[in-house]
């Protein structure tokens, strides 16, 4: 779908609803682009790696709202504005912290529109495609998410979305002790090298397979007009009886 519509879809949904007029004010919009893939579904739980400022919590609130939501964002400055759109909504814990494989402390790429910084350096294509360039770094703190999060506030049905500029994987192997708890997978993945070393969609496919977990769609593809296909929403569901896991 054209990108201005969609800003125009974004922007009138916004302005149904209290909420939605507070975070417009704060120029954030639910991320209302997901909702085709997750229509018809229910969620007591929803954990949202790759917060940013508020987007995607924004849209679960309103699909789920009697989900408890847990984000994680490590920059400074999307932290900031995703809590002053939360602050009062209980349903709602944010963490000043990205997930990976191991508890510690990295480099983020800060670009020029936050939401495509990433710990891995932008590849040749990322920034023909989307102008992207590296304005600063900064340290932030990984965790792997057992060490955040306990079995007991991952209520089912339970959705895990990630969304991290080419660190899927790292998230993914990240939340492994966790993840059979996790009725549905919604990441984002890309077709071709976006950011230096990252992991590709066929990766993610591969890694979910081995863990018990089919793809059910694929959502939101982007499509570049020269180029072609770069990257896309993948929709995973857990087996009924799923396969145990690989190391």
């Amino acid at each position: 779908m054209n990108l201005f519509l969609v800003r125009i879809q974004k922007l009138l949904h916004g302005l149904g609803s209290q909420s939605g007029r507070l975070a417009l004010k704060k120029g954030v919009a639910a991320s209302i682009e997901h909702s085709v893939a997750l229509d018809g579904r229910q969620y007591n739980t929803v954990v949202d790696v790759g917060g940013n400022v508020g987007q995607f919590a924004l849209f679960a609130r309103e699909k789920y709202p009697h989900a408890r939501v847990f984000s994680f964002e490590p920059l400074e400055d999307c932290w900031n504005t995703f809590a002053s759109i939360f602050d009062q909504d209980e349903r709602v814990q944010l963490f000043r912290c990205g997930i990976g494989t191991e508890d510690t402390e990295v480099v983020i790429n800060v670009a020029n529109a936050n939401d495509s910084s990433s710990i891995l350096p932008p590849a040749a294509m990322q920034i023909e495609a989307f102008g992207t360039t590296v304005s600063a770094t900064k340290d932030i703190q990984l965790r792997r998410l057992a060490s955040v999060l306990r079995t007991d506030q991952i209520i089912a049905p339970a959705l895990l979305k990630i969304d991290v500029q080419g660190f899927e994987l790292d998230v993914l192997k990240g939340s492994k002790e966790l993840l059979s708890l996790f009725e549905t997978v919604y990441v984002e993945a890309s077709y071709v090298e976006l950011y230096q070393g990252q992991a590709l969609a066929g990766d993610v496919l591969e890694f979910m397979r081995e863990h018990g977990f089919e793809i059910q769609g694929v959502y939101n593809q982007y499509q570049h007009h020269i180029k072609g296909a770069l990257q896309a929403d993948f929709l995973f569901k857990r087996r009924s009886t799923p396969q145990h896991a690989k190391n």
